[in-house]
């Protein structure tokens, strides 16, 4: 057992820290008071090579452990929610996706690209009546010649407006339920896809999320994603992704409310001494650290689970509720800490708490994840190798011949 990092995770998490205290930190006050995605940062974060960090060589990517791609999110959240979301989607929900379902010629034609950060990918699974209901989805797609038919809409999807690639779940078979959803690739050049940014969120308003629509949208057969109706599986082993880096990123918020916590008592005096010296506000601080560090053993295990080629759903979703509840908490706390001047965007601790509530709804409630722990536990519920599994880290270069086999 070793819990230290590797040399090359260390220099990933300087790099990306420095680039947030660069790049992020000194504009996300004006980019989060105006609602404004700055699609920029995902250029530069593919100069980079950070859209792809945990993608193999041979796919575009930088072929590093699953675990850099945690700490790649846990210090853009230090910056804001928004960036570490795109990063989330792009590479959490859509590319190791495509790394672990997709055929070798999608690969070749969306994951290569997406990787290298040429191209954007996002995740179409929640409509407005199916969010942790996944089944009652109401978007359709119809078999039609060489071709699937897609009809419906998708809502709170981020990157919604700059993606190129979205993975869309879509009813092929009603009477199939959980059997009857399929998963498609799909591109916005289609006929029929339109979307539309959803405004006036309570926080992440530096990122960009809003609506998919598909009118009629004829999507090639090639571009079903694993087989039809293989779509539910893909989905929650792709939330196993997403669930990962969210949870990677919560760590990310905590330590920056203990950092905007920790200056602030050493600068806010009362009572003729430090705010640090009150032995209630020390409790805040010390829930704050404790939390952060049981956060990351719980990501990290997580992650070496994926680099062992591992099913991960009770580990990742452990790391995910515990580590956004974590968040939650330690913005709400730094927010008491600086007292009304924490009511205020003159601080950035009232941005993290509003930042902090999102994850503690989207990709399973913290009411679902509390449901799953306790069916681990009482039997009820039990992971069973995938037909197609996240490969295990270091990563096999794939042969024709694999391929073939």
């Amino acid at each position: 057992m070793d819990f230290s990092l590797s040399e090359e995770q260390i220099s990933v998490r300087k790099v990306v820290r420095s680039f947030v205290d660069k790049e992020i930190i000194p504009f996300i006050k004006e980019w989060d008071e105006k609602g404004h995605f700055e699609a920029n940062i995902l250029k530069r974060l593919a100069d980079l090579q950070l859209m792809g960090v945990c993608i193999p060589e041979q796919y575009g990517g930088v072929g590093m452990d699953y675990n850099t791609l945690a700490i790649v999110c846990e210090e853009l959240e230090r910056g804001d929610t928004a960036f570490r979301t795109a990063v989330s989607v792009h590479t959490g929900l859509n590319s190791m996706t495509l790394l672990q379902w997709g055929t070798e010629e999608q690969k070749k034609k969306y994951l290569i690209p997406q990787a290298q950060g040429k191209k954007i990918g996002a995740f179409g699974l929640t409509e407005p009546n199916a969010g942790s209901d996944v089944v009652a989805m109401a978007t359709t797609a119809v078999k039609d010649g060489d071709s699937y038919i897609l009809n419906g809409s998708k809502t709170w999807i981020s990157l919604c407006d700059v993606a190129d690639h979205f993975l869309i779940f879509a009813k092929t078979n009603h009477d199939l339920k959980h059997h009857g959803i399929s998963c498609f690739i799909v591109e916005r050049t289609f006929e029929g896809v339109s979307t539309k940014a959803i405004k006036g969120k309570m926080g992440i308003r530096a990122g960009n999320t809003g609506e998919v629509f598909l009118d009629d949208v004829r999507v090639p057969a090639e571009n079903l994603l694993g087989f039809e109706g293989e779509g539910f599986k893909i989905a929650m082993s792709a939330l196993d992704n997403g669930r990962f880096t969210v949870a990677a990123g919560a760590c990310g918020l905590i330590q920056a409310s203990l950092e905007a916590s920790v200056k602030y008592c050493n600068e806010r005096k009362t009572f003729g001494k430090e705010i640090g010296k009150h032995q209630l506000v020390q409790q805040m601080i010390a829930k704050m650290s404790s939390n952060l560090e049981i956060s990351r053993l719980l990501v990290y295990k997580a992650g070496w689970l994926k680099n062992n080629g591992k099913r991960n759903t009770r580990e990742t979703s452990l790391a995910k509720w515990i580590s956004c509840n974590a968040a939650n908490e330690a913005a709400n706390d730094a927010v008491q800490i600086h007292g009304a001047y924490g009511f205020s965007n003159e601080f950035p601790v009232e941005r993290y708490l509003r930042n902090s509530k999102a994850p503690v709804i989207y990709e399973g409630t913290r009411e679902i994840h509390t449901i799953m722990q306790a069916e681990y536990d009482l039997g009820y519920r039990e992971d069973k190798v995938l037909r197609k599994m996240l490969p295990a880290w270091p990563f096999e270069e794939v042969t024709v011949e694999a391929v073939k086999s």
